[in-house]
């Protein structure tokens, strides 16, 4: 009887800490379809939407090695129910808000809650199912659903917007939330670790610090100017505060990043291919909608229709990708993900620059973009854990996450000043000595931002131009054509250095 009611307990518990993965995995994967949506209804531009994004990405990093500490030391459970209250709230809010400004800050503060709520998931899988069999189906079970939340969110947020409005892409979240913590107050058993480390603050307030700035400056883009007093300060802080976070983790008796990990080729090769996933196949996320709705004209259904291609492979290649793991070996499998990744991105900017293209030129580099996804992700977080002792797996699996998070908030930004760069020079070239530097910047950060009308407004006044349209889309086609060659090249540059590491790897073990 005591093993039936705990096997329901165990049930309920998988399915809250289910619900919980779908809405981080949501989150993250429904926002970027419904951005040229928020752009015209908040009246925002193009930076307002990669902040809306990154205030996100940035807080998830800020909160991730601390959350894990503090759930150990007050209760498992107990953090996981106020981070799934704290989302809820945040959510509503979200869904609440009348401008960007307030969007981005409510954003952050959601992030703050998905973060820690993601790392109590684990946590609490990990505690509740002891038996190795069945803590591997919890975790399957688990990985499944947040690759759900993640390859059906576009289309699950276009649905909704076109259904109601964009502030239930938000609101959903609430409900959900009700519900979760219902099941979690009922099934789940707390758990404290009463040799929790010390919180690691100063790396945490040091690494946070320099990753914003960083970001922060290269969204500042064509508007970056270092003779500006505050820009110069922002720069200055944000080279000390990393310079800071590697002398306080070095010194720290539990420091939250052991840079002794690194000197294992293994964990440096995977940690490789975390940070190319994240350099080119997550952040394209949020430009991809926008090529389809700007670009090619298609409406928000259409476009998360189209964006399944995308992100689909990503939750199917996955168990293929273990079965080559056990044959081939992270060295072959990994650097193999990347190169297929940066193969797709080469199509796909070759398919977009196609005369009628459409989702059928863009098709076959999106399949391969996210067949390289799901070929890569597995392998890394297995041999990122894998490779280092038991006793630091913990720690392994956080510079794993911070790896992902802080390149994919850096790589957002350094998208959209290469989009913005692409647009601005290709317009320079059409409109030869029409308009004026600053004129320019203008027109192309209101391309970026689809506003279409107001560019064929100012057109209507230059008796030079005879199609502003065409134009226009040129422009467009040639900054997003810039950014996928950015990431292509660039993944296949981490996938190189990645195959050399473990090279090295091997020749060490022979």
């Amino acid at each position: 009887m005591e093993s039936l009611r705990s096997a329901k307990n165990n049930s309920v518990a998988l399915t809250a800490v289910c619900l919980a993965a779908l809405m981080f995995g949501l989150e993250i994967s429904s926002l970027p379809v419904i951005l040229p949506t928020l752009e015209k209804v908040l009246h925002g531009n193009l930076k307002d939407m990669q902040w809306m994004m990154n205030a996100y990405t940035l807080a998830c990093t800020t909160v991730l090695m601390a959350s894990g500490t503090l759930a150990d030391k007050f209760g498992r459970k107990l953090i996981f129910i106020i981070t799934v209250a704290s989302f809820g709230i945040t959510s509503l809010i979200c869904g609440l808000s009348t401008s960007p400004s307030m969007l981005i800050i409510t954003r952050f503060l959601q992030g703050m809650s998905g973060g820690a709520m993601l790392i109590c998931q684990i946590a609490i899988l990990s505690h509740q199912f002891q038996e190795e069999k069945e803590r591997s189906k919890a975790f399957a079970t688990w990985g499944i659903i947040f690759g759900i939340g993640l390859g059906f969110g576009p289309i699950i947020g276009g649905v909704i917007v076109s259904l109601a409005n964009w502030r239930w892409v938000f609101l959903a979240h609430c409900p959900l939330s009700v519900i979760t913590l219902l099941l979690v107050a009922y099934s789940v058993r707390e758990s404290r670790d009463h040799n929790a480390k010390k919180l690691d603050m100063a790396g945490i307030i040091t690494l946070s610090l320099s990753v914003f700035g960083v970001t922060y400056l290269i969204t500042k883009g064509a508007n970056l100017d270092f003779t500006n007093t505050n820009v110069l300060i922002i720069a200055v802080a944000s080279v000390l505060s990393f310079i800071l976070f590697i002398l306080v983790e070095k010194r720290s008796s539990h420091p939250m990043f052991d840079f002794s990990v690194f000197k294992i080729r293994k964990f440096s090769g995977a940690i490789l291919g975390s940070i190319g996933m994240n350099f080119s196949f997550w952040p394209f996320m949020i430009y991809l909608p926008i090529y389809f709705q700007i670009c090619l004209g298609y409406n928000i259904v259409s476009a998360g229709l189209s964006l399944l291609a995308y992100t689909l492979p990503t939750l199917l290649i996955p168990p293929f990708a273990e079965r080559l793991l056990l044959k081939y070996q992270p060295r072959t499998i990994i650097p193999l993900g990347m190169f297929i990744i940066g193969l797709g991105f080469i199509l796909m900017k070759y398919g977009s620059s196609v005369n009628h293209a459409s989702w059928l030129t863009m098709l076959p580099g999106s399949l391969l973009a996210g067949a390289g996804l799901g070929l890569t992700n597995t392998p890394v977080t297995n041999t990122t854990t894998g490779s280092v002792p038991s006793s630091r797996a913990g720690m392994a699996s956080g510079i794993d996450m911070s790896a992902r998070l802080i390149t994919l908030a850096i790589n957002i930004a350094v998208m959209g000043f290469i989009f913005l760069r692409g647009i601005l020079s290709n317009l320079t070239d059409s409109l030869p000595g029409l308009l004026d530097a600053s004129h320019l910047r203008l027109l192309s950060e209101r391309a970026a931002s689809g506003n279409i009308t107001f560019l064929k407004q100012e057109f209507s006044g230059l008796s030079q131009v005879n199609s502003p349209g065409t134009i226009i889309h040129s422009a467009l086609v040639h900054g997003f054509g810039l950014v996928m060659l950015y990431a292509g090249l660039g993944v296949w540059v981490l996938a190189i250095i990645s195959y050399k590491i473990f090279r090295l790897e091997k020749i060490d073990s022979l």
